[in-house]
């Protein structure tokens, strides 16, 4: 498996893996929210900027994480680890990730007895409210990329529907289900982007490569 650029065939490296784990420990020190904020920290960081994989790759695999039991955003980045430094970078990756928060979370739990009272209380408040405007501006964002036409927005409308009616585990598969049948029905004659190249087989799934360039098995 290989990333080849429009010059030169630029397998996943083993040397990358010390600018995955300084990328990935960034964002575990920075990516504040759930899942779905994380994911969007990701798109910032990784797509936007360091350009590691092109908007449709990114969306694609979203969607399969989103599809797999597990957090989406620990997936998407074990797979964008991959991508950029073959399994080394996928481990480099989920542990710069990871670290902080648990190593985080343990400090808070030693502590806990003694987060009490008002300012306690207040402070947890304020940190869900920030939670809430952290979410909406990663799904604002992904939004814009995710549904770039009238078609994929009403399906991505009528999950969200199905989410909020339903809800609990068999809502979410309800939903899942329900986008995949939309999707195939409704968006399977969408062309792609003049840019993209052939599929990215990622064993055994694939994924749109950046433009100019293409992502193969080496």
């Amino acid at each position: 498996m290989g990333v080849s650029g429009a010059r030169e065939t630029i397998p996943p490296d083993a040397s990358r893996v010390g600018e995955v784990f300084l990328a990935f420990l960034k964002l575990g020190l920075t990516s504040f929210g759930g899942p779905i904020a994380h994911l969007g920290y990701f798109r910032d960081e990784l797509v936007l900027r360091r350009k590691w994989v092109s908007e449709e790759a990114y969306a694609e695999l979203v969607a399969l994480c989103q599809f797999l039991p597990g957090p989406a955003s620990s997936q998407t980045g074990f797979v964008l680890g991959l991508l950029r430094a073959g399994p080394l970078g996928a481990l480099a990756a989920w542990t710069a990730f990871t670290l902080p928060s648990a190593l985080l979370m343990l400090a808070v739990a030693s502590g806990a007895s003694s987060l009490q009272g008002a300012v306690a209380a207040g402070a947890i408040h304020g940190l869900k409210l920030v939670a809430i405007v952290i979410v909406a501006q990663a799904v604002w964002g992904m939004a814009r990329s995710l549904t770039p036409n009238l078609r994929r927005a009403v399906i991505a409308i009528a999950a969200a529907l199905v989410l909020v009616l339903s809800g609990g585990a068999i809502g979410q598969v309800a939903a899942i289900i329900i986008g995949g049948l939309a999707g195939l029905v409704l968006c399977r004659d969408l062309a792609a982007s003049p840019g993209d190249g052939p599929p990215v087989y990622l064993c055994p799934f694939y994924v749109t490569p950046p433009r100019g360039g293409r992502i193969g098995r080496g």
